[in-house]
């Protein structure tokens, strides 16, 4: 009985080694850090430099925490399908494109993406209703008749441009021409439509070209309508107004509508990672600022303007952290 006794405990003994090993192993040992996939856009817009800048900045200062690269993409929808099937899991989005995707609207009609969770809105995208400064055309009643270009075919602006003039009562009234940004330009310049909708942060490079040989202005978006796409349940819509001289032509501020950039993130990303990534962005907001000039518009304070989807949980607690009150409706 002796020896089996000695070699229980012998036996004993080796487990709790083993066990104690194990512990200091886990306990000395930090775990990995989490790896953050970013989808931006194309080189050439707004999102790619500002996505290589966040992403420097997360493994500058969360780098115990945190493993960040940033891709080039396709930008908005194909950067909601990316998060869907966690190709990437912090992406950036139009808020009205991330709208869609949570619901299943439209390019999504076929399947949601449910995991998107809002992180923050970024700055405003400008609703432009473009025309001539010699059409005559003053308000959105006056496109009736008239030829519209509404952004290419499956495009965000082709969305927006359907529910505003649907809105508006005049969508069945108009003759729609699927153009983009620059094919648009063109057509106004050769009288071949009347009037372009053009979402793009302002001054927006084709509008600009097509005023130095061509007068413009754009057609006023009232807060009557912005207060109808709101009841109708359109919140990701904010306010504008295009100051006067923007273009060549327009000699008044122009009140329109606009949507946000944001960032999104998949509900799979831990709590603290959600939080640290906002503690770094912000904390750090003048380095990302020198990513690109369109970061100047970012701020804590705006935050939540134009967030149509829930907040991840992280962000919640990020957000309440410094002060901000969080709608009801963004809370999971």
């Amino acid at each position: 009985m002796k020896g089996v006794s000695k070699t229980l405990v012998a036996v004993a003994v080796v487990v709790i080694v083993v066990l104690a090993v194990v512990l200091a192993y886990y306990v000395l040992t930090p775990p990995a850090p989490y790896k953050i996939t970013i989808y931006t856009g194309g080189t050439g817009g707004v999102y790619y430099p500002l996505g290589v800048k966040l992403a420097d900045l997360l493994n500058k200062y969360a780098g115990d925490k945190i493993t960040a690269s940033a891709s080039s993409s396709g930008a908005s929808v194909a950067n909601a399908r990316a998060l869907g099937t966690g190709d990437a899991n912090l992406i950036f989005i139009q808020n009205d494109i991330a709208y869609y995707a949570f619901n299943g609207l439209y390019m999504f009609s076929e399947g949601r993406i449910e995991k998107i969770r809002g992180l923050a809105t970024l700055y405003p995208e400008i609703i432009q209703i473009v025309v001539r400064a010699d059409s005559g055309i003053k308000t959105i009643n006056d496109l009736e008749g008239k030829r519209v270009a509404i952004g290419a075919a499956g495009s965000g602006t082709a969305v927006e441009a359907e529910i505003i003039l649907r809105a508006a009562g005049v969508w069945d009234k108009i003759t729609v021409q699927n153009l983009d940004f620059a094919q648009a330009a063109q057509a106004l310049k050769l009288g071949q439509v009347d009037a372009a909708f053009v979402v793009a942060g302002i001054p927006t490079s084709a509008v600009m070209e097509l005023a130095a040989t061509t007068p413009v202005n754009l057609v006023e978006i009232p807060d009557e309508l912005l207060n109808t796409l709101r009841q109708q349940g359109y919140l990701f819509f904010v306010p504008h107004t295009v100051p006067k001289e923007t273009y060549t032509g327009l000699d008044k501020d122009v009140k329109t509508l606009a949507v946000m950039a944001m960032l999104a993130v998949s509900s799979e990303v831990p709590d603290d990672v959600v939080y640290t990534i906002l503690q770094v962005m912000f904390d750090k907001i003048d380095e990302l600022r020198q990513a690109h000039s369109r970061a100047q518009d970012i701020s804590l304070n705006k935050a939540l303007q134009g967030l149509p989807i829930k907040l991840h949980p992280g962000a919640v607690k990020y957000y309440q952290d410094k002060g901000i009150t969080v709608p009801q409706e963004l809370k999971p």
